[in-house]
């Protein structure tokens, strides 16, 4: 746990040798060159409180493998937040958010470690728990509110930290440290742009700080503005027209089957029409599929603005308070083609096909028929999002008596977030313009018939001929602006006593024994109020219908850690110390558990140490995954009576099932062409995850190179019960080739016109998910000659194996090196990040570079090949980046080329961008050039 505002008391001479640890080799790569000409033979006596532990330890005696990246090294990238420079990092997974995610990531960039969910993972600051941005559907901090300049450094735990922090700490624990004791001011102004003329942005921000009342005191203030303009899909050549199909021969499908052209099927499959610019209706090809690339975004549009203060006074030893207040504004906003509309979702009781009646006077087929069609009369859908997330902080700490001393505080935080939808069809209000009323109110699936009498009855409506251009009061009637809000509270209690000093082990070469303990109560709340017209199931399925739904869950929880130093500077023992750290909870959802974690640090030698951990977790459901809304969203998915000869031998099963549907599969057509209707949302009856991790590595520093340090890491995560939602093609597939008709309850109705109205796939307990690897760091810091240096440093990650249960007690599917190409994430076998800094005197040139591997294509089930797709998996990728710093003494300059050679996102086919957003954010911008003024005074 970090300990913001300790002022350590350091002896005068500073070692070189404690360089040793991972985490400080790593911060020493941002240091200025005059720390790369310090005097060897100097020791250090300096205590830390670094992430992992609840004790003051020297530098490099914690057995967590702890990653430190300094405000020098994120400063030195193009990442304009927190959230885009983590993505570099090899340990820093896809399964989060980013502002590359435009569909259904609303504005936010949620982290994620080894690829085992954001929700996994648990964000400090300054080593307090923060509150989480309010979401229908997401569960983490959104790291677009934490500006980089007020950063300082970031730890990253990455064993699992549930024993100290909490529930939500399986994978590993992100404290983002702050700056504190500011005695200066300064500013620093930013501005970027792609060398296409897009993406620009900006920011401005500023600090002063000041000490009183001798010292004993001092406040710091901080506050930025941000922009970040959006990127349009269309000015990409590679994003601009989405593939939809991936057949094994012939040409592929582009765009959607739902155009702004009126489309006519026959329900039971005997004609599937569009109207032509003529009138006329014509057979439906993939060539009148509509190109919805060029009206939405790439990128979001970003705007946020922040307020940051702190202060703290030091009244006497024993009672020093403090006090923080962090405020964030925040709106984003994204563009989407004009709404489609195809009928109603559950729990929706409006027609659930777009049905033009047999008796409708422009109904020239005498029978009911399906209509799809893309209201381009109403103008594209625009989307954006307002959030206000605030935290107060405030706390006492100091010195009890001996060695003892505390640490009291009090945390309170709540987020608001409005989602403002415009241009959406109002559902109900269309059907009374249609003239269509149904037979059974209140029955989805009733037979409807013409009745122009429903339009007449309502104010405002005005009959429409479906074939014609919409006249400007039938939009108005049936157009809508929808806004939904969601509120998030955190209250969190912390007290914590530690003794670095307990007691000396009883004989030689003995070390002080350190305890820590404490108790925390926390409690966070949830609600979601939808839009009238969506809790009413008005609004047409595009946009969908929503319920409120809320609630909550609070916590006792008694925690501490115990290190035991048994040898020090002893032979063959320079360092060896067991530490363990347990958690009891209290939930007043789940019970009480029991968690631990044990970690043993050994160094024979001066030149090479090794250490391990082993620990338990126990992870409840978040308030998202609890009571999050329904939410409607179009992921990327087939229906499996349109292609049944993709399942092989299990084709027939599948022509069974949909036979049994009354669908004849010879001539099914899909209307929703690889896009289908998914409601994801909170689940209230799921269980708590249960987990254990462990570690074991080794950390080199060669005396004969004093600057080389170097470590290698094995780890392994083992998760029961894992809380996720499954693919939409997953459970189709489940239900139609018969592997689990179980999943069968999970597909909808069919609508009247035989197409799929919903696939739903809430949060739910699956099964057991098994995940290893390595991780192997390097960094060296060289001096050439004269006021020559260079800093190498290298970050790798190699994934052994991924393995998941899809339901519990079922088979379980080897995930590793495969690209799930419907969402746009993926799980690569090697990710590595390199850097390399030369500097001379005030110049400093920064290279960077950036790989993953190539993955094949997964859709949940089995790999794609090529018998059963014309493209089946993605190649591995470099990026490189490259910055030029030119530091005066109150003045610092930085240039820089993003993505330097221009690289494009490899193919992915996603049915949005043609590549996985998650994972290639970088390369999607294209090249971008930035330039970075600051000025301390």
């Amino acid at each position: 746990m970090s300990d913001a505002y300790s002022r350590p008391k350091r002896r005068k001479r500073i070692s070189i040798r404690s360089w040793g640890t991972f985490s400080a080799a790593l911060a020493g790569l941002a240091t200025s060159v005059e720390a790369h000409a310090a005097d060897k033979t100097t020791t250090i006596a300096e205590t830390l409180t670094v992430v992992g532990s609840a004790l003051s330890q020297r530098n490099n005696a914690s057995a967590n493998p702890v990653q430190t990246i300094t405000s020098r090294q994120i400063q030195r990238t193009a990442s304009t937040t927190i959230g885009e420079y983590l993505q570099r990092l090899p340990s820093i997974g896809s399964s989060g958010t980013t502002n590359t995610q435009t569909s259904g990531g609303l504005g936010m960039s949620c982290t994620d470690i080894r690829n085992l969910g954001a929700s996994r993972v648990l964000v400090l600051i300054d080593g307090k728990r923060q509150v989480q941005s309010a979401s229908s559907s997401q569960s983490c901090v959104d790291l677009n509110t934490i500006p980089v300049d007020l950063v300082d450094s970031i730890e990253i735990l990455k064993d699992g930290g549930s024993e100290l922090y909490g529930a939500d700490a399986v994978s590993g624990v992100i404290n983002i440290k702050l700056k504190h004791n500011l005695t200066t001011g300064g500013f620093t102004v930013r501005g970027g742009i792609t060398d296409q003329g897009d993406g620009q942005t900006g920011k401005i921000s500023g600090h002063k700080g000041f000490n009183f009342d001798q010292g004993r005191g001092n406040i710091t203030l901080f506050g930025s503005y941000e922009t970040v303009s959006p990127i349009m899909q269309r000015n990409r050549a590679w994003a601009r027209d989405p593939q939809v199909t991936n057949p094994v021969s012939g040409k592929p499908a582009y765009g959607s089957s739902i155009s702004t052209a009126t489309r006519v099927m026959d329900p039971a499959g005997r004609f599937n029409l569009v109207q032509s610019p003529n009138g006329d209706f014509t057979p439906f090809s993939s060539a009148d599929n509509y190109n919805y690339g060029r009206d939405g975004n790439l990128t979001n549009y970003l705007q946020t603005a922040t307020l940051h203060g702190q202060a703290h006074y030091d009244v006497t030893d024993w009672f020093k308070p403090y006090a923080s207040i962090f405020y964030s504004h925040k709106t984003t906003q994204q563009t989407q083609a004009p709404s489609p509309v195809t009928g109603s979702i559950y729990p929706s009781t409006l027609p659930s096909s777009f049905i033009l009646p047999s008796g409708n006077p422009y109904n020239m087929w005498g029978q009911d028929v399906n209509m799809y069609k893309r209201m381009d009369a109403f103008g594209d859908r625009q989307f954006g999002q307002a959030s206000d997330t605030w935290q107060v902080n405030a706390g006492a700490k100091g010195h009890i008596f001996g060695g003892w001393n505390y640490d009291a505080s009090m945390a309170y935080g709540a987020s608001d977030m409005t989602l403002r939808a415009q241009n959406v069809v109002n559902y109900n209000h269309m059907m009374q313009e249609m003239g269509v009323r149904q037979l059974t109110p209140g029955n989805a699936h009733s037979a409807v018939v013409y009745d122009p009498s429903v339009c007449a009855a309502s104010s405002g409506c005005v009959l429409q001929n479906p074939f014609a251009p919409w006249s400007q009061k039938a939009v108005d009637y049936a157009s809508a602006t929808i806004s939904n809000h969601t509120s998030y509270q955190l209250r969190d209690f912390n007290f914590r006593v530690h003794n670095n000093h307990l007691v000396h082990m009883p004989y030689a070469h003995g070390g002080d024994v350190g305890l820590a303990f404490g108790v925390e109560h926390r409690s966070e709340q949830l609600s979601f109020t939808p839009d009238p017209l969506s809790n009413a199931g008005d609004i047409a399925a595009a946009n969908g219908s929503a319920s409120a739904t809320g609630g909550g869950f609070n916590t006792t929880e008694v925690y501490g850690e115990l290190n035991v130093p048994f040898l020090r500077n002893a032979f063959m023992a320079k360092d060896l110390s067991v530490d363990a750290q347990g958690r009891w909870s209290r939930y007043n959802t789940f019970g009480s558990t029991q968690i631990w974690k044990t970690g043993i640090n050994w160094a024979p030698v001066d030149d090479i140490r090794f250490r391990a951990t082993l620990g338990t977790s126990f992870r409840q459901p978040n308030v998202y995954e609890l009571y999050g809304g329904r939410t409607l969203s179009y992921q990327s998915a087939h229906d499996p009576c349109a292609q049944v000869s993709s399942y092989g031998a299990l084709s027939g099963n599948v022509a069974a099932n949909c036979a049994l549907q009354g669908i004849n599969t010879a001539s099914f057509v899909d209307a929703n062409a690889g896009k289908i209707p998914t409601i994801s949302g909170g689940n209230p009856n799921l269980q708590p995850e249960t987990g254990r991790t462990w570690t074991v590595g080794t950390v080199i520093t060669p005396r004969f190179a004093p600057h080389l340090n170097v470590s290698v890491e094995y780890w392994h995560y083992t998760i029961n019960h894992t809380i996720s939602a499954l693919l939409p093609q997953y459970v189709l597939d489940e239900c139609y080739t018969g592997a689990d008709p179980s999943y069968c309850s999970d597909v909808s109705q069919r609508t009247t016109g035989n197409q799929i109205s919903t696939v739903q796939t809430l949060y739910q307990n699956l099964g057991t998910l098994r995940e290893d690897g390595l991780d192997f760091d390097l960094s060296y810091n060289i001096h050439l000659f004269g006021k020559n240096y260079l800093s190498l440093s290298n970050n790798y990650q190699q994934v052994f194996g991924y393995n998941q249960q899809n339901e519990p007690n079922g088979k379980f599917y080897n995930y590793t090196g495969r690209m799930f190409n419907q969402t746009g994430s993926g799980i690569p076998r090697i990710r590595d990040y390199a850097t390399a800094t030369w500097s001379h005197g005030n110049v400093a040139l920064t290279y960077m570079m950036s790989y993953t591997s190539g993955m094949v294509w997964n859709n949940g089930t089995t790999d794609l090949t090529a018998k059963t797709a014309g493209q089946y998996r993605t190649p591995g990728i470099f990026a490189h980046d490259l910055t030029l710093t030119y530091t005066l003494p109150h003045w610092t300059i930085e240039v820089g080329v993003n993505n330097l050679l221009d690289k494009k996102p490899p193919f992915v086919l996603d049915s949005y961008f043609n590549t996985a957003a998650a994972l290639y954010g970088e390369e999607m911008m294209g090249r971008y050039v930035f330039v970075q003024v600051g000025s301390v005074f």
